[in-house]
């Protein structure tokens, strides 16, 4: 199932199931208006269909406007430096535990919606990543038996401020500006891909040029890796997200060094999942 969040035609929040270029509205149907409530749902997804069955209207997903697919995520864990080719161009050496920092909700922007250059910086550089998506509890989790936390996936692109990246030793701050990363289109879950969605096409398309091309399967901590070693310190919650990591390619590495530029459209496409398309833009002064 491919799940979207969408303003609907009454101004609030609703949640949609997508079969090609046509949506079911899920909430009209009788379920939460976002995924962050379904997934805290017993059975959530699995009622989806009947919610579906009792539609009788149907919407051109063309015409919708798209929200993040989550909405206020307890935890959105951020993975740095998992392909090697990534560590290498950043003058790291290959991580031996996965290297978390968190990203708020505040610091993306659905499909669709312009990603903001900072007034402060112009080092404002994009990273294409797979998300997996927390839909079952738990504390702890042995890696063989991870993948049966993880409710879907979803597209990300990372947008980073270099250089406030790395004014200190932790890399919160120039990972988290407001509306610097984009997120979406959709949730897909779990069964429509490979398990832990291994061996998928990852791409970053800069105006059309493709700057970053990789396979998931060459993570050096694959999904369910980072939802046990993400276990160990707190228990995981229906809705929370893990942010696998981007490979070589970004702008920062190149020479000369490539960073994104109002005007700019940046596509982050996943083989089987879709593409995630953003506009540039740069702050609005007071």
């Amino acid at each position: 199932m491919r799940l979207i969040a969408f303003i609907a035609g009454n101004g609030l929040p609703a949640l949609g199931l997508r079969t090609g270029s046509q949506v079911v509205n899920l909430t009209e149907a009788g379920l939460p208006s976002t995924l962050d409530a379904l997934l805290k749902l017993p059975d959530g997804l699995s009622a989806v269909k009947d919610a579906a069955a009792r539609a009788t209207r149907h919407l051109a997903f063309a015409e919708l406007k798209l929200l993040p697919p989550l909405q206020n995520p307890s935890k959105a864990f951020a993975i740095g430096l998992n392909y090697v080719d990534h560590a290498s161009e950043s003058n790291f050496e290959p991580p031996r535990h996965p290297v978390l920092f968190q990203r708020f909700p505040s610091s993306w922007v659905a499909h669709g919606e312009p990603l903001v250059r900072p007034r402060v910086s112009t080092q404002f550089d994009y990273e294409a990543e797979l998300v997996a998506i927390i839909g079952k509890a738990g504390r702890y989790i042995a890696k063989e038996e991870a993948l049966a936390h993880v409710a879907g996936y979803a597209i990300f692109n990372e947008g980073s401020i270099r250089d406030y990246q790395f004014r200190s030793g932790q890399w919160l701050w120039g990972k988290n500006f407001d509306r610097s990363g984009g997120f979406g289109p959709e949730f897909v879950t779990a069964d429509e891909l490979p398990a832990g969605a291994s061996g998928l096409q990852l791409t970053c398309r800069l105006n059309g040029e493709v700057l970053q091309s990789a396979n998931t399967r060459d993570m050096i901590f694959d999904v369910a890796t980072l939802v046990a070693a993400c276990s160990e310190g707190m228990e995981l919650q229906p809705g929370d997200m893990v942010i696998t990591g981007t490979p070589s390619g970004v702008g920062l590495a190149r020479t000369p060094q490539v960073w994104l530029q109002p005007g700019d459209i940046c596509e982050v496409e996943i083989e089987g999942m879709g593409v995630l398309r953003n506009p540039v833009i740069d702050e609005a002064r007071a």
